[in-house]
């Protein structure tokens, strides 16, 4: 059975500098580099990597990085059928600066993800797709059309709720069946500040009421708290040394899916999910990070 992704494709234009400049200032930089993000492709990419059949849903521009975006996902082997070019708009993009603290300054154009409609969510081949990944870098009504669709349709659907808002539709809570908000995340939908383990339970069991069958708030060296309708567990950490933490959370959900998508147990699932995220924060990058399946293997055994 197959996993389906529905989201946003990136390019990321990232300008290394020793310093950011200053409102009106021109600086020089030290290094530029293009690379393919968006966390609906990233996600798609980690599913690919560990051995398990995925589609892509979603837009690209008619420019050239829609062209390199496709080219990325095609090499990791995602099936890019569900992917449109929207000759009318740019890709989306994502121009990154960064100083030699680590310091950076973003700014994000949607481009052809923020044309993302109905229509696409017609498109998607949910049947014969057991499970349906989705984000929240398209329009917040279509995730919700998606997940609906694919609730309809039999698949599990997991939602990413990043970048978070301070509240989901209600709607939406109810057509999710697992929900995998990151600490941060998990706050600002509860409003729980989540300082350990008695916080982090309370949080999961609030997103809980609000309509959502199961919730995992992913706590990076501390793990990760899986909440349900029959129990709560932690799952522990790898001990890794972390190089780049980038795309962790992407590397999380793709284990995720790809162990549901295989049958395994939410336990099994976990520790896949802990394991790839694991794995990613070892290399730099974000998609080149994802791990394949024999270092997955290789790790949890």
């Amino acid at each position: 059975m197959s996993v389906l992704v529905f989201g946003s494709l990136n390019m990321d234009l990232v300008i290394r500098t020793h310093r950011l400049p200053q409102p009106g200032e021109t600086i020089a930089g030290h290094s530029f580099e293009t690379v393919p993000g968006g966390k609906g492709a990233n996600q798609a990419v980690a599913v690919a990597r560990l051995g398990v059949p995925v589609k892509m849903g979603g837009r690209v521009g008619g420019d050239e990085f829609g062209k390199m975006l496709i080219e990325s996902l095609q090499v990791a082997g995602v099936n890019c059928e569900g992917v449109k070019v929207d000759e009318a708009v740019s890709s989306g993009v994502a121009a990154i600066a960064i100083d030699d603290a680590g310091e950076n300054h973003i700014i994000v154009v949607p481009g052809a993800n923020g044309q993302v409609d109905a229509a696409d969510v017609d498109r998607l081949p949910l049947l014969g797709s057991k499970v349906l990944l989705l984000q929240l870098e398209i329009p917040l009504a279509i995730v919700l059309a998606a997940a609906q669709a694919a609730q309809q349709a039999g698949a599990i659907v997991i939602l990413d709720p990043a970048p978070a808002p301070t509240q989901l539709p209600p709607e939406l809570y109810a057509a999710v069946d697992i929900l995998t908000p990151n600490q941060v995340e998990a706050e600002q939908l509860t409003g729980i500040v989540i300082l350990d383990k008695a916080s982090a339970i309370l949080a999961a069991r609030r997103l809980r009421e609000y309509g959502v069958a199961t919730v995992i708030i992913k706590m990076g060296a501390q793990g990760a708290l899986c909440a349900t309708v029959a129990e709560e567990f932690w799952v522990s950490p790898f001990r890794v040394r972390a190089i780049d933490t980038v795309a962790a959370g992407d590397a999380f959900n793709g284990g995720l899916a790809a162990a549901l998508a295989e049958g395994r147990s939410l336990p099994e699932a976990c520790r896949w999910a802990a394991g790839a995220g694991a794995l990613a924060v070892t290399v730099k990058g974000a998609q080149s990070a994802m791990p394949t399946r024999a270092e997955l293997v290789r790790l949890l055994s």
